[in-house]
């Protein structure tokens, strides 16, 4: 059962990063190059924001149900994927992917919890998730090389389809069925607006990484402008809700706990440091050392086999201490050592050095994978552990997409300008070079900062258990 869950995860998380190594053979064979970046917002896109919907209702109505509406749904996306006759086609059947892949992540966050609390190996195994979760970042780019240079670039998403049937059938057979604690009918005017402003903020963010756009260009500050309008909106229909006689999406009370909000915001901020090494570094590879698409899939294997060993490792001493907060408190400072040590990288750096730099990354980035989702689910009732999971996840991927916004316009500029004095492959680690350290150290700071703000919590021996059989006989 516990396979079936975190094999559901991984599927979903693999397929965010798969794609892009077989994206060139893609446009090569369907045309439609100028939609390239679209087949990744897709699935971005709906994926993101279907998380704390799938979250909220699986609270209200059991994980089982949601858990196998989102795994089919996912399968018939990736199936449709492996068919599709042009791009126009591909960038719906991602978006289709996407809606069900929105299910995945959070839900097995919250039946990994349900199934061991703390006190129970709960930590370990919450240690386990994060390690899916950034083995998921060390496959997708070298099964996406490995299927484009070997069979076709259309298995990326035929994989999916095998795997996912049988995870379905453990599903079925052995997740036992809990209904959830009920509550009114779901928020419809807030889901509505949620969904408008998220995409809207998303299309914002992807236009600005295109070439060519500003920040004041209409295409990317008009969706962002109408997304802060509508976030705005939508906070005030939140807070209506109950009041209406509707369950809130994203329940905003949650955020009047100080413990909750610095974990979102953590995760939000420590997402700036995941992204500098899992994008950037495979593009210095790439375009500063020649690398293939395939060999800079496998050069990144320090950063993430280190991101699994951290993950471990804070699950490790989470069960063994019953604490989490001062073993977060470290994380930071390893993610500062590492993305500022990479200000140094040069077409001629020492791949050993690299790979010191690239441990310490993945270190410091590993805690945040499964510590965080044990403190913020520590910091709710049982009724809103599916809740808090989804918006963790939320607030990661929503900080991703900003860093590589405001990281795509700094390496863009650095590029132009250093390509005509110093060649190419200089300019590309010279862009590296500042992108890495901004964006982790930024982040790193900021994460840092909140997670010192975190009350000292110790997890008491039942307290999860307790919490949880509460929520199910609500």
């Amino acid at each position: 059962m516990l396979v079936a869950v975190l094999g559901g995860m991984f599927l979903a998380m693999l397929d965010q990063t798969i794609v892009g190594t077989a994206l060139p053979r893609i446009t090569m064979e369907l045309g439609g190059s100028s939609l390239y970046t679209w087949v990744v917002t897709a699935y971005l896109l709906t994926s993101t924001v279907t998380v704390p919907l799938y979250g909220r209702l699986s609270d209200q109505h059991g994980r089982k149900p949601l858990l196998l509406i989102g795994m089919s749904v996912f399968l018939v996306g990736s199936a449709l994927c492996g068919v599709a006759q042009d791009m126009t086609q591909l960038i719906v059947f991602r978006a289709v992917q996407g809606l069900g892949a929105g299910a995945l992540l959070p839900l097995s966050l919250a039946l990994v919890l349900e199934m061991f609390p703390p006190d129970k190996g709960g930590a370990r195994v919450q240690g386990a998730l994060g390690g899916v979760m950034a083995l998921s970042y060390l496959a997708g780019p070298f099964l996406g090389g490995l299927f484009t240079d070997h069979a076709t670039w259309r298995w990326a998403f035929y994989v999916n389809v095998p795997i996912g049937l049988v995870l379905i059938t453990i599903v079925v057979l052995r997740l036992p069925f809990r209904p959830g604690h009920g509550g009114g009918r779901p928020d419809y005017v807030g889901i509505g607006v949620f969904t408008v402003a998220i995409s809207s903020l998303l299309v914002g963010l992807t236009e600005k990484g295109l070439d060519g756009h500003t920040w004041a260009s209409l295409p990317v500050i008009g969706p962002i402008g109408l997304a802060l309008v509508l976030l705005v909106v939508f906070v005030r229909v939140e807070r209506r809700a109950e009041g209406r006689g509707t369950a809130p999406i994203m329940p905003l009370h949650l955020f009047a706990n100080r413990t909750y909000t610095l974990v979102n915001v953590t995760s939000f901020f420590t997402a700036f440091c995941m992204f500098a090494g899992v994008v950037f570094l495979p593009r210095y590879f790439q375009e500063a050392l020649g690398a293939t698409a395939t060999e800079s899939g496998l050069r990144i294997y320090p950063l993430t086999l280190a991101m699994v060993a951290g993950s471990v490792l804070m699950g490790a001493l989470v069960s063994r201490t019953r604490v989490y907060k001062p073993w977060l408190v470290v994380a930071p400072f390893l993610l500062v050592a590492g993305t500022l040590l990479c200000a140094n990288l040069t077409p001629h750096t020492s791949a050993w050095l690299l790979v010191g730099w690239m441990v310490l990354i993945g270190l410091g980035m590993g805690p945040m994978l499964s510590g965080l989702t044990v403190a913020v689910q520590q910091s709710v009732p049982a009724q809103y552990i599916g809740t808090a999971s989804a918006n963790l996840t939320f607030f990661r991927q929503i900080g991703g997409s900003v860093a590589l916004a405001v990281a795509g316009t700094a390496y863009t500029s650095v590029l132009a300008a250093e390509a005509p004095l110093h060649g190419v492959r200089a300019a590309h680690a010279s862009a590296a070079a500042l992108v890495i350290p901004v964006l982790g150290v930024a982040g790193a700071v900021v994460g840092l900062a909140a997670l010192v703000a975190l009350p000292a919590v110790r997890i008491r021996r039942d307290s999860l258990e307790s919490k949880v059989e509460a929520g199910f006989a609500s």
